[in-house]
């Protein structure tokens, strides 16, 4: 399989276990590149059209209070204004909206403290807000020191296809610092946030803003800025749900950890890639999906990929094919500098062995 083929670039085995040694080092660049944004990139999310996924969507925000949709030429296809300072999207497919399942991107306003809730169109590729207005919003009860969301995650949970948010705020307190909650669509068709639980501990150093969830194997991660990339149960029913699985990147980082995304390669393999946030030369991070042979919460660094990104926030990646010029699936990088996101094709790893 291709992903162990990678891993054996960087890998040692020894008679106590599984040695890594150093880890091979790339150079990547970009092959696309957004138009700017008005004011303030900040992160992006990938939704793939059902039938061409050629035509899919990079949908991001600006934090100076617009919602982003790029094709994947860059072009700007829509843009939603007046938001209150947007953070971190996340995509989901099939919620179920009525009689209709729904393709959705849901957003932080930090500003409103609340989510923002859209459906995806496959037809005309257009966002339309179906989130209620007073029902969506996130940290009630919290001090306003603590109530504003920053990153988000969704869960599609395989048994029963519930959609949940996992979000993660501003500043918060060392033991459930993000909470969690299930979408569900009212009688009008718009959708409300029923809080399930609040989890996550927190170093205290700095902030958490960026989390990922793998739907297929029930994971999610967050990046704990300073300290290390944090890693729980998806499903809040889980009944070690509140308990931290690992605790890994907790070394070789210049900047804070940021943008946390999975790139697959089979059911349980492939690799969770972190951002080091760097000047110039933002550097992501692999680790093995999978974990080790010896234990399935064991992350060793495996690849260290430096993109020459500027002061990259949010990062999202499919290992999907997206036609000709992504065949082996598509990373998107925030570039600070230029105010726009970058396109990298996966496959420059594969070339670089």
């Amino acid at each position: 399989m291709r992903y162990r083929r990678n891993l054996l670039l960087s890998a040692l085995l020894v008679v106590c276990g599984v040695v890594w040694a150093a880890a091979p080092t790339y150079q990547w660049r970009a092959v696309r590149q957004t138009t700017p944004v008005a004011t303030d990139a900040d992160d992006p999310a990938i939704w793939i059209h059902p039938q061409d996924p050629q035509r899919s969507l990079i949908i991001a925000t600006d934090k100076g209070g617009s919602l982003y949709v790029f094709d994947l030429r860059g072009r700007e296809v829509q843009r939603i204004e007046g938001l209150q300072r947007p953070n971190n999207v996340d995509v989901e497919y099939g919620l179920r909206l009525g009689k209709q399942r729904v393709d959705i991107a849901v957003v932080t306003e930090r500003g409103a403290r609340r989510l923002r809730v859209y459906a995806i169109d496959p037809k005309t590729s257009r966002l339309r807000e179906i989130g209620h207005p007073e029902m969506t919003r996130v940290f009630v009860g919290e001090p306003p020191e603590h109530s504003e969301p920053m990153g988000i995650a969704l869960y599609r949970r395989p048994k029963d296809g519930a959609i949940f948010a996992i979000v993660s705020r501003s500043a918060g307190p060392e033991e459930g610092y993000l909470w969690q909650y299930r979408l569900l669509p009212d009688e009008a068709g718009q959708v409300t946030l029923h809080k399930v639980r609040e989890f996550g501990k927190f170093s205290n150093k700095k902030s958490i803003e960026a989390v990922a969830v793998d739907d297929q194997l029930g994971y999610v991660y967050y990046a704990d800025e300073r300290d290390g990339v944090c890693k729980y149960y998806a499903d809040p029913d889980h009944p070690r749900a509140s308990e931290e699985l690992a605790r890994f990147a907790t070394t070789g980082f210049d900047g804070d950890r940021e943008g946390i995304a999975i790139y697959t390669t089979g059911r349980s393999t492939g690799y969770i890639v972190c951002v080091d946030q760097r000047k110039e030369d933002s550097v992501l991070f692999l680790y093995p999906r999978e974990g080790t042979p010896s234990g399935p919460h064991d992350h060793p660094l495996v690849a260290v990929i430096h993109t020459g990104a500027d002061d990259t926030d949010g990062i999202e990646v499919t290992s999907r094919s997206m036609g000709r010029e992504f065949p082996s699936g598509l990373l998107v990088s925030m570039n600070s500098k230029g105010k726009n996101f970058l396109y990298y094709r996966w496959e420059q790893i594969e070339r670089a062995r």
